[in-house]
């Protein structure tokens, strides 16, 4: 108690401060021993007591049911595929962030938004920071982004954005980017943390006050983290990351933050030398349609947020001519593939894979990374090392354990609906999947034993098959959609 009375007095002991030359001590003197000044010596740090007296407010309180909620309502943007991110479309006031690579087309969207979007009563005005008025002029021709109703401006001044702003009275403000932009009243260069977070808060402020929607595209980090502060992310009311690879045509749009929708939604689109069109049905891209089945390729259908979408892999394995097996990837993690590498090995007594280069890959540019493709993974590996096609009509969907079992997934009937609409007629599902399309044959497989049964028996030993595997190969009446598959 004694110590605690003594650390007490000494923070509230009142300190004193030298106005001349700053020397502070706990008592007062009359002069400073320092710089030998007489009344110089005042006391400082006692903290002042503040309250906030009770305001007028802006607008009485109501109950929830009596607050108009018209004016929240979504407006298109032109682009379907983008909408469905959005939850509808641009909310009156909302603020949106999006973010991406250099290179994957924020820039090229946005101006096709910024066209589609403006009409006689809902003027859209783009600001671009990065290029000049002339450059996105050029490719607003090449992309057929044109409209009366579409003011561009060339600007790096907030406070000149803000003059734009009253001169347009515009219904859609696209800021491209939020890190060129600089206020003058803030010291640093553009991009800076407190530049950012200024240039972001005066343009939130503005959109709140006018109902107008705001799309700021952001830079991104080496990691593929939103450039800039973290407030950012929080001040904003939807954050949007685009994605793809810049080799591939396919681009992906996907939410991770919104206040007026889901974030399990994703837009499809496609990246060519015309512009960029939405993908209502993007399987398309990643499927090779061949007349007759070729090893070492397997289907699946993953999901890419509540879109579900069919995805060919493929896999190559040839003899290595290097003490050390490559093991090379594209699309595919390669933690997952080394995985099923060792449950066939061990698992299935696929023997061969041990020694060889192995090469997979998905086609179109899809990434996958759910659990829900290792067993097209693991068919389409056993199919390379055997040499020997797949049902051509048979999909793979589910997640392989290293135990060898393959567990249940989520969202299998969506999955399968996906697969039938595109023509698929069998699949290698777990155990109950539920509801089974009309006209589509299922068989539910335990572990790697029974899904490897789709493979012939006799290629099947020539890649290291055990005796076991080659007893359960018989011919039984589940194996029936199994036979009818080849014979397809």
């Amino acid at each position: 108690m004694a110590a605690a009375r003594t650390s007490r007095s000494s923070k509230d002991r009142p300190s004193y401060r030298c106005t001349e030359c700053g020397w502070t001590t706990t008592k007062w003197l009359g002069r400073c021993p320092e710089c030998q000044a007489w009344g110089t010596v005042e006391e400082y740090g006692t903290p002042a007591v503040r309250t906030t007296a009770a305001g007028r407010v802006t607008s009485a309180a109501v109950p929830i049911g009596q607050v108009d909620g018209r004016q929240a309502t979504a407006r298109g943007t032109g682009v379907p595929e983008l909408d469905r991110v959005l939850g509808g479309g641009l909310v009156p006031g909302a603020v949106v962030l999006l973010a991406g690579e250099p290179g994957v087309g924020k820039s090229t969207l946005l101006l096709d938004v910024a066209a589609k979007a403006a009409s006689a009563e809902h003027r859209t005005l783009y600001v671009t920071g990065e290029e000049s008025a002339s450059q996105v002029r050029l490719r607003a021709d090449r992309i057929g982004a044109l409209s009366e109703h579409l003011y561009l401006a060339a600007e790096t001044d907030l406070s000149a954005v803000l003059g734009h702003l009253d001169a347009v009275k515009p219904s859609l403000l696209i800021m491209d980017s939020v890190q060129t932009v600089a206020s003058p009243e803030i010291d640093g260069a553009p991009g800076g943390m407190a530049q950012v977070r200024e240039v972001a808060g005066a343009l939130i402020r503005a959109s709140k006050e006018r109902g107008m929607s705001t799309l700021l595209v952001g830079h991104v980090t080496k990691d593929g983290a939103i450039a800039g502060p973290r407030l950012l992310e929080h001040l904003v009311d939807v954050v949007l990351h685009f994605e793809g690879d810049r080799h591939a045509r396919l681009r992906l749009v996907r939410g991770v933050k919104n206040r007026y929708g889901a974030t399990d939604e994703v837009g499809c689109f496609e990246l060519h030398d015309e512009g960029i069109t939405g993908l209502a049905d993007p399987s398309g891209l990643f499927l090779t349609r061949r007349a007759e089945p070729v090893p070492g390729t397997c289907l699946t259908v993953t999901l890419e947020g509540r879109r579900p979408l069919v995805a060919e892999v493929q896999a190559l394995t040839v003899d290595s001519q290097i003490p050390s097996p490559r093991r090379t990837t594209s699309g595919l993690e390669t933690s997952r593939v080394s995985m099923m590498l060792a449950v066939l090995e061990q698992r299935g007594r696929i023997s061969a894979l041990g020694k060889r280069d192995i090469y997979s890959a998905t086609v179109g540019g899809v990434k996958l990374s759910e659990p829900a493709a290792d067993l097209a993974v693991a068919l389409a590996l056993a199919s390379a090392a055997s040499d020997t096609p797949l049902p051509k009509n048979l999909v793979a969907i589910g997640e392989v354990g290293l135990a060898g079992e393959v567990r249940r997934v989520t969202g299998v009937q969506r999955r399968l609906a996906e697969a039938h609409r595109l023509g698929f007629t069998h699949a290698l599902v777990p155990g109950d999947p539920g509801k089974v399309p009309p006209g589509m044959r299922v068989l539910e497989v335990a572990d790697m034993a029974d899904a490897l049964r789709v493979l012939p028996r006799s290629r099947r030993g020539q890649g290291g098959g055990s005796g076991r595997a080659e007893e359960r190969d018989g011919a039984r009446p589940e194996d029936a959609p199994l036979q009818a598959a080849r014979r397809q």
